[in-house]
């Protein structure tokens, strides 16, 4: 068997290498038709579009995306070439909630948000969005839940803090492709802080920086981008926040998704699967007992990813691709 991987997913290769006869490592953004001609399974990122132009033709039974999302797999057609695809649900929800916690830690440490004065507005109540409820109502915000698939609804006019966990569709019943457009935007009467870890074109980017200059939003902070890695220079000056689509990358993510992937693999190809891969040792020490405040900032900061983010946008891809390990916090009992 041979695999055409991602060469940005860490922690897999070893796995991968015992478990096919071939494994060919490849940037994401690179993997190209001549690739995949003769591969059988194919595992990726966000970076890789998996359409018939990069797969008609190949004798690839299997794609694998080692992410929540999955928009950047065609899948109508890989599904009327009758390949297999999965991608992994839930598998960076901690990570994302994590990410958020330490967002709104800073809220109240430098922006005077007062959680039990305000009201935070979660859009999507997935795998992530219902961490990102938890973490807020453990933080003692007021919290109200938009996701209409679900059959939830609020107005996100009375909210404080807005925070989005949607797939990204542009279609269908309840299309989030510019969600939060103009004429959202226009009657936020609370001058929010809008928050983003989805997908970027969720956000009207542009619709979001007129927001901003007119003080209708009060400030934002944003982890995914439209068109990156190429994001809005201007964009990213004025958000309180901005970093490189590394809001679920902490090695504990990375691995849930990495065995995920193995998982299917050999369900899809009748291995019989004999590999666990564990994150590797945490560079912080753990806390014993109930984290602080102090903590959570300790183990991730975002503001360390978006002051060189800020400092050299450009270097957005290196910046993501090259990632220090992260961990998330696992209490110790005293």
């Amino acid at each position: 068997m041979k695999i055409v991987v991602d060469d940005k997913i860490p922690y897999i290769s070893e796995v991968l290498d015992e478990l096919a006869d071939e494994v060919v490592y490849l940037p994401g953004s690179e993997i190209g038709p001549a690739d995949v001609r003769d591969a059988d399974a194919l595992v990726v990122r966000t970076r890789t579009r998996c359409d018939e132009q990069l797969l008609g033709g190949s004798r690839v039974l299997f794609v694998a995306t080692a992410t929540i999302g999955y928009d950047h797999l065609d899948t109508s057609f890989l599904e009327r070439a009758g390949i297999r695809w999965m991608n992994c649900p839930g598998c960076n929800a901690g990570s994302v909630a994590q990410y958020v916690r330490s967002v709104l830690i800073l809220l109240t440490l430098e922006r005077g948000v007062v959680p039990r004065e305000s009201t935070l507005g979660v859009v999507g109540c997935g795998h992530v969005g219902s961490r990102v409820v938890q973490v807020g109502r453990e933080m003692g915000f007021r919290v109200v839940v938009s996701d209409p698939p679900l059959g939830l609804e609020c107005d996100l006019a009375e909210c404080d803090v807005i925070s989005y966990h949607v797939p990204l569709t542009r279609g269908g019943d309840f299309p989030t492709y510019h969600m939060a457009d103009e004429r959202l935007l226009q009657r936020l009467t609370r001058k929010p802080i809008i928050i983003n870890t989805s997908r970027g074109a969720v956000v009207d980017n542009d619709a979001l920086l007129r927001a901003l200059h007119e003080g209708r939003v009060r400030d934002a902070v944003l982890d995914v981008w439209e068109g990156e890695p190429d994001v809005n220079r201007e964009l990213l000056r004025e958000v309180y926040i901005g970093t490189p689509h590394i809001a679920g990358y902490s090695a504990d993510g990375k691995v849930n998704a990495d065995n995920m992937v193995i998982e299917g693999l050999c369900r899809h190809f009748g291995i019989e699967n004999r590999w666990k891969i564990e994150p590797p040792e945490s560079p912080e020490p753990m806390p014993a007992g109930e984290p602080s405040a102090d903590d959570y900032l300790r183990f991730y900061n975002p503001l360390t990813d978006s002051e060189k983010l800020k400092c050299a946008p450009e270097q957005f891809e290196r910046l993501r691709g090259n990632y220090a390990i992260r961990r998330e916090i696992n209490v110790k009992k005293a």
